[in-house]
């Protein structure tokens, strides 16, 4: 078939050889459901697509949902007895987000790779959409970039890369900024460069955050790394102490 690509990330697109393909919105939920899974079966997609009719009225729905995406000139499914299979060849841009999540940073490529998909923060999966497949799909792509994203910036704070370890955690903050482990994160990038002052008012930002948002305190975790910064071995005689408390 002609070249396709499937982007889901912000918004549903297809393109046919570089060509936008306008699809109805019944037909861009059947495209999602199999180009998010790659396959499924058709009793799988009738039950998630068209929970409120019988299965013989889904089934029917489903076949003229087929016949319509032929018509449109962008066959990217492909059918094979009970299989739905997404068309080979055809790129999705969640496939490549998820392959780049995944990479283990051996090289400077792949770090690269990874950095121009994640660090601009990745936009909502499908925006707009409320289905509960959607949900879940949604929420496992959020979890697995805010885990990518902590890991390239652990990644390069071994490595001495402090200023690109901060872009990642920031990165992680914009998408979840409650999350606490990316002012951990943070806290310890600061300290690795001796910004301790940096450090701390990392700290007291989150725990004003979580105060105002939550109405809770930091946890301990992140409380003991800027304890250690004023044990007996850093605090001078003279230095103030750090109130940790609200």
């Amino acid at each position: 078939m002609a070249s396709a690509r499937l982007e889901f990330v912000g918004g549903f697109t297809l393109t046919v050889d570089g060509r936008t393909v306008e699809v109805p919105r019944t037909l861009q939920r059947l495209i999602a459901f199999v180009g998010l899974r790659q396959q499924t079966t058709r009793a799988h997609a009738v039950g998630a697509l068209w929970p409120e009719v019988s299965e013989d009225r889904a089934l029917g729905s489903l076949r003229t949902a087929l016949w319509r995406l032929q018509q449109l000139g962008a066959p990217v499914i492909t059918t094979s007895g009970e299989k739905l299979c997404l068309a080979k060849d055809v790129l999705v841009d969640v496939a490549e987000l998820v392959r780049a999540a995944r990479l283990p940073y051996y090289t400077e490529d792949d770090r690269r790779t990874t950095a121009d998909l994640l660090l601009d923060g990745p936009a909502e999966l499908l925006p707009g959409w409320f289905d509960d497949w959607v949900l879940i799909e949604r929420e496992r792509l959020r979890q697995l970039c805010l885990h990518a994203l902590e890991d390239l910036a652990k990644h390069r704070l071994r490595t001495a890369r402090y200023g690109d370890a901060v872009q990642a955690t920031l990165a992680a903050m914009r998408a979840e900024p409650l999350r606490e482990s990316p002012y951990r994160l943070l806290i310890e990038i600061h300290i690795a460069e001796g910004n301790y002052s940096e450090a701390v008012q990392t700290y007291r930002s989150y725990r004003a955050l979580l105060d105002r948002e939550l109405g809770v305190a930091p946890s301990p975790a992140i409380r003991s790394l800027i304890r250690d910064l004023f044990g007996p071995r850093n605090t001078a005689s003279t230095r103030r102490p750090l109130v940790l408390s609200s």
